[in-house]
C-alpha cells in the first residue's frame, strides 16, 4: 500500500478503533479495579512495535541496548512490516524467531497477517508492548491487542495531537527538543519508573555520543563485495571511494536532492580528484535512474550498483568505502553502523532530532523557516510541493563537506572511531 493509503487507514480506521478499545478498557476497569504494576522485575518480555521506517530503527539501538539488559535479547520480540524487516535482522538484536512481520503490500494481507501475528503474541503472553510510532493509531492498537498488561508510547495529553484513545498504561509527553534515539530510549526507560507519574517520564537522558554496534562482515564478504567492484569497473578500485545515494523512499519525496546537483558534485569530484571513484547506489527500482545519472557524470569512470546489493553486502560496501553523499533517509542511518564517512542532506526534516549516531556524520541544513515540515504530528505527511529546503544546500557545500571528509580519512588512516555500545549509566 502507498504512504498515503496507510495514512487514510490509519486515520478512518484506527480512530474508531481506538474510541471502542478505549471504552472497553473502562469497561473492564468497572468490572475489575485496575491492577497496578508488579514489583520490579516482573516484565520477563518485551515487544516492539515499529511497523515503518528502517532508518529510525537504527536510532532505537539504545532502547534495545537497555531492553536486552532488563529481560535478556532471548525475551525481546519486534513487529515490523515485512519489507522493513532487514535492518532488523541485520542489528542483531532480536533472536530471528521474535520478528513477527505483517505484509502491507495488500489490505487483505495485512488483516491476514495481523490476525495471525495477534494470535501467536496472545499465546506469548507479552508483558509488555513498546509503540515506537510516533502518534500513529494502528501501533498502539497492535499494542493493545497483543494482550500485554503493560503498554508504552506517547500520549498527546492537553496537545492538539492526533488522537489514539486512552489505551497507554504508561504514557509519556513526546519532546519536540529531544534527538529521536533518546525518545526511544525513554520508552524503555518508562518500564522502570512509576506509570501514574503525568506525563512521564520524569528523569534526564543521557546523551553521551552513543553508537549503536558495529556491524563486522566477513571475510569472504568482504573479497566478494571487492570482486563486485572490480568487475564493474573493469580494473582495480585501490583509491579513495564516494558513493552517492540520490534517492530517498517514496515514503518522502521531499527529501530528494536534485539529480543535476548530483550530477555537477559528481564532476567536480572526478575532475579534482582523478584519484576517487564514484559510485552510485540505490534499490532494484532505482537501477534505471541511477544509471542515467552515471552516465551523466562519465560513463566510463563511474560505478552503477543500483540494485546489486542486499541491505547487508550494502554495509560491506559501506565499510570499504570512504564517504556516502546522501539524503536524509535510510542509508544515513545504515552507515551508522559502519566507519564510513557521511555527508548528510536535510531539508524537511532536521538533524537535531534525526541525525545518524555517528561521530563521521557532516549534517547540511539551510535552516528555512518552514523547515522541518514534518512531525510526529502530521505523520510526515507535508502540504509542500516545493522543496526549496533541499535545493537551497549548493553544491559547492557538498563538495566541500566531502573534501574534507577525505582529509579527515587519509589523517585517521581508518583509524577505528570510539565506540560506547550497551553501556548506559
Amino acid at each position: 500500500m502507498r504512504p498515503d493509503t496507510v495514512r487514510r487507514l490509519d486515520r478512518h480506521l484506527g480512530v474508531p478503533l481506538c474510541w471502542l478499545l478505549t471504552r472497553l478498557r473502562e469497561v473492564g476497569r468497572l468490572v475489575q479495579r485496575f491492577r497496578r504494576r508488579r514489583p520490579a522485575g516482573s516484565i520477563r518480555n518485551v515487544l516492539f512495535v515499529k511497523l515503518v521506517e528502517q532508518g529510525s530503527t537504527v536510532l532505537a539501538a539504545r532502547a534495545f541496548d537497555l531492553a536486552a539488559r532488563l529481560v535478556g535479547r532471548e525475551n525481546l520480540y519486534f513487529l515490523v512490516f515485512e519489507h522493513n524487516r532487514p535492518v532488523v535482522d541485520l542489528m542483531g538484536y532480536f533472536p530471528p524467531q521474535n520478528i513477527l512481520t505483517v505484509r502491507d503490500d495488500r489490505l487483505r494481507h495485512f488483516i491476514t497477517d495481523t490476525v495471525r501475528v495477534l494470535y501467536r503474541l496472545r499465546g506469548l503472553k507479552i508483558d509488555a508492548a513498546i509503540d515506537m510510532e510516533g502518534f500513529a493509531r494502528a501501533s498502539v492498537i497492535l499494542a493493545t491487542l497483543s494482550g500485554a498488561r503493560y503498554r508504552v508510547g506517547f500520549h498527546r495529553f492537553r496537545c492538539e495531537a492526533p488522537y489514539r484513545g486512552k489505551l497507554l498504561t504508561h504514557a509519556l509527553n513526546y519532546n519536540f527538543y529531544a534527538h529521536q534515539s533518546l525518545a526511544f530510549l525513554s520508552l524503555v526507560k518508562a518500564l522502570e519508573a512509576d506509570p501514574d507519574e503525568k506525563p512521564m517520564l520524569k528523569e534526564p537522558l543521557p546523551d553521551d555520543g552513543y553508537r549503536p554496534r558495529p556491524f563486522v562482515p566477513t571475510p569472504d564478504e568482504e573479497v566478494e563485495m571487492r570482486q563486485l567492484l572490480r568487475h564493474l569497473a573493469g580494473r582495480e578500485v585501490d583509491g579513495p571511494i564516494v558513493l552517492l545515494n540520490p534517492n530517498a523512499s517514496d515514503l518522502m519525496p521531499l527529501r530528494r536532492w536534485p539529480t543535476n546537483r548530483f550530477v555537477a558534485l559528481g564532476r567536480r569530484l572526478l575532475a579534482d580528484h582523478p584519484e576517487v571513484t564514484v559510485a552510485i547506489t540505490g534499490a532494484p527500482d532505482e537501477r534505471e535512474k541511477a544509471r542515467a545519472l552515471a552516465e551523466a557524470i562519465d560513463p566510463r569512470r563511474v560505478l552503477c550498483l543500483a540494485g546489486e546489493t542486499t541491505l547487508r553486502s550494502l554495509l560491506v560496501l559501506y565499510g570499504l568505502a570512504d564517504v556516502l553523499v546522501t539524503n536524509d533517509s535510510g542509508p544515513a542511518h545504515f552507515a551508522a553502523l559502519t566507519d564510513i564517512d557521511v555527508v548528510a542532506l536535510f531539508g524537511p526534516e532536521t538533524p537535531v532530532l534525526y541525525r545518524p549516531l555517528s561521530p563521521r556524520v557532516r549534517c547540511l541544513f539551510a535552516g528555512l523557516a518552514c523547515s522541518p515540515c514534518v512531525n510526529v504530528l502530521n505523520h510526515r505527511a507535508s502540504p509542500c510541493r516545493d522543496n526549496r529546503c533541499m535545493r537551497a544546500i549548493a553544491v559547492s557545500q557538498v563538495y566541500e563537506a566531502v573534501c574534507e571528509a577525505l582529509a579527515a580519512r587519509g589523517t585517521r588512516r581508518r583509524a577505528p572511531a570510539p565506540v560506547v555500545s550497551g553501556v548506559l549509566p
